[in-house]
């Protein structure tokens, strides 16, 4: 029975790259809803930026002879303006992340499914009413309903919804493709799928709610940093408020004015305007990365792994043994090999076997024949051995030993070249296969297990990061090396079991490096689970999924080395512009002290280093750098410090340099640059 089920594939995963023109108008309005207090407690020192900007618009109203109420009236409004654009730029990084929330909304609502019931028949059901345990069929062209295990049958899943991919996958029970993942839609066959999580614990649920800024939850290295930006505002509180006993001790007064202007320049509004936007904006690069991080506090480890771990099966190589080379025996030409090979492969359905025939027709243009004239000869554990008959003549492949049993030889009997050729195979990692016509040897056919291209390329700029690579196989130790070499890794773990997994993992976390680890199986979960960043791939087992505290939709093993760059972002980022925004406190100092107690202390003119025109001037003029300074600085919020691979020495004295010293020599040329404007238009 075929129900409706909406179209999700038409909404591409593209449309998350939402542009600036359409986001910036709803932005601006949950800039003025955020103004609520009770939302603009999760950012301290903006809260006390809003309490100031109040206080100054009440100040407005009240008759102050020392400050024109003009002046009083400009600094109350670039305090709102301020207050304003720090929500603007996080109501803009969350408007990216909810733009493509909405969209995986749309494609999942409406769904319905057909549930087995107690009598072993099926009820159609809204997807919604779902809960762990139930089992659902799920029919070609129909979407599935959640994310689930499968118990019976073999598909192809077209995910372009979750990842954006349109090419199909396949999936089936039992091993490690049985993994299927909600709104993805069958392309073939049918599926019986056991669904394994409630209604809100699905990929696509737990994808919603990253994307989601309002729902991102703190990391522990932002709340470190609340923690000193609060601290900072609470010294420098104090040291206003005292300013003004010791100008009436000195014979004079400061107007309230321009001690609240002090206070809100010399807070570090900079980072505290921005600190949000840069942690959801990092979370929304995560997620157009198609990767699903379960806690922001992997996201902020992986900036700081040491060491990556990857299994080996279906990471760093496809997981099926390919087709990489035929050789000939004496006497044989490559052509009658390849035909010989060929026939031998046509009614083989697995994944060496098709390998076979796709390497071969690929070299050669063989006239294959029907399969109706065919007499198959299937693999057996006891012959292991499989081809057909055709035409009179029997083609077979298999095992070495058993090909020549086949043709009546023993290992001796063999052809020097060839028993070369299967040894130098089999000492690199890889697996020979006869293959004969009749009692005539024909050659060998080497497969292996394919490393997944670029990832060499990959691995060597994770080593210019400083992360060191380690590849985690059950394999021998001869076969595990021939693959490290080839795929440029670092070290090797062979014959590795979970409890040889688990042990590597912790033996380097206690010498204090922080370890990620990449894989797909059950036998993975373990390891996944006790590394500092675990990854797992979406088309692995459910266990492995539920043990990392990440999943890549793309199954792309590499692209933790895209993960770790964005939390080095995030780190960088943050250090970067709070580096800036402390800096930057220097110059306003030279600013706004002067200003302060020139009338009180005329010797202080000397501290006028910037020549500002009047202390009104001065005062105003930071004020107004105070609130710009974030503008300029949103887009570099919400795309982040770019993090090229060099050691951490050398990216410290580079964003000291840039953003240390750029926020010493920015605001003076900056708030000089405000002044002159100030004077020049009259508005002091």
């Amino acid at each position: 029975m075929n129900m409706p089920i909406p179209d999700v594939n038409a909404v591409p995963a593209e449309q998350a790259r939402t542009t600036f023109a359409a986001l910036w108008r709803p932005a601006l309005v949950q800039a003025f809803v955020k103004l609520d207090p009770r939302q603009l407690k999760r950012a301290p020192v903006m809260l006390v930026v809003e309490l100031t900007a109040v206080f100054t618009t009440v100040l407005c109203l009240l008759p102050d002879s020392a400050v024109p109420t003009s002046v009083a009236l400009q600094i109350a409004l670039w305090l709102w303006f301020t207050v304003l654009f720090a929500n603007f730029a996080e109501a803009l990084a969350e408007g990216r992340g909810k733009a493509r929330a909405d969209s995986l909304k749309a494609g999942s609502q409406g769904l319905s499914c057909r549930r087995r019931n107690a009598t072993g028949n099926y009820d159609v059901v809204p997807a919604t009413a779902l809960r762990k345990g139930d089992v659902v069929k799920v029919l070609a062209g129909e979407m599935i309903p959640g994310d689930g295990e499968v118990l019976e049958g073999i598909a192809a899943v077209n995910e372009a919804a979750i990842t954006g991919e349109s090419a199909p996958v396949i999936r089936e029970s039992g091993g490690d493709r049985s993994a299927v993942t909600g709104n993805t839609r069958l392309v073939s066959d049918w599926l019986l799928i056991k669904i394994t999580s409630n209604p809100g614990e699905s990929t696509l649920d737990r994808m919603i709610a990253l994307v989601e800024g309002a729902k991102r939850q703190k990391t522990p290295n932002e709340i470190a940093l609340d923690i000193l930006l609060i601290g900072l505002t609470l010294i420098f509180l104090v040291v206003v408020v005292t300013l003004q006993p010791f100008a009436y001790f000195a014979g004079g007064a400061i107007p309230l004015v321009f001690l609240v202007a002090l206070l809100v320049t010399l807070i570090p509004t900079t980072i505290g305007g921005l600190l949000s936007a840069i942690g959801i904006a990092g979370m929304d690069r995560l997620v157009r990365l198609n990767v699903i991080a379960r806690s922001g506090r992997a996201v902020e480890a992986a900036g700081d792994v040491h060491v990556l771990m990857l299994d080996k099966t279906g990471t760093i190589t496809f997981g099926n043994r390919r087709c990489s080379a035929l050789h000939a025996a004496p006497g044989v030409s490559a052509r009658e090999l390849g035909e010989g090979a060929l026939f031998a492969s046509l009614a083989d359905d697995t994944a060496e076997g098709k390998s076979i025939v796709e390497y071969l027709r690929q070299l050669h243009d063989f006239s294959e024949p029907q399969a109706s004239a065919l007499t198959v000869v299937p693999f057996t554990a006891e012959t292991r051995l499989s081809g057909i008959d055709y035409q009179q003549r029997r083609y077979r492949k298999g095992a070495v030993d058993s090909v020549l049993a086949f043709v009546g030889m023993q290992r001796l009997d063999m052809p020097t070249a060839l028993t070369k050729e299967v040894d130098r195979i089999a000492q690199s990692g890889g697996t020979p296969l006869l293959v004969c016509m009749d009692k005539r040897l024909l050659g060998v056919i080497h497969l292996k297990d394919v490393v997944k291209p670029g990832i060499r390329e990959r691995f060597a700029e994770l080593r210019q990061l400083g992360i060191r690579t380690v590849m985690v196989t059950g394999d021998n130790p001869l076969t595990a090396a021939a693959i490290a070499a080839e795929a440029g890794v670092d070290d090797v773990l062979a014959e590795a079991t979970p409890e040889k997994k688990l042990a590597r993992i912790r033996q380097e976390q206690n010498d204090g490096r922080l370890v990620a680890m990449c894989g797909d199986g059950a036998n993975d979960a373990p390891a996944l689970a006790q590394a500092d960043v675990g990854m797992a791939m979406n088309d692995g087992t459910q266990a492995a999924r539920e043990a990392a505290n990440m999943v890549d939709l793309d199954s792309d093993p590499t692209k933790l080395l895209d993960v770790v760059q964005v939390g080095k972002e995030l780190l960088v980022t943050r250090g970067a512009l709070t580096t800036f925004s402390i800096a930057n406190d220097v110059a306003k100092y030279f600013a706004i002290l002067p200003a302060l107690f020139a009338v009180i202390y005329p010797q202080l003119g000397v501290l006028n280093l910037m020549q500002l025109a009047s202390p009104q001037s001065a005062i105003l003029s930071a004020i107004v750098f105070n609130a710009l300074i974030i503008v300029v600085l949103i887009p570099l919020a919400l795309r982040g410090v770019r993090v090229k691979a060099a050691s951490a020495a050398h990216l410290l004295r580079r964003n000291l340099l840039i953003y240390g010293v750029g926020g010493l020599v920015v605001p003076f040329a900056g708030i000089k640059l405000i002044d002159l404007l100030l004077n020049a238009l009259h508005l002091v």
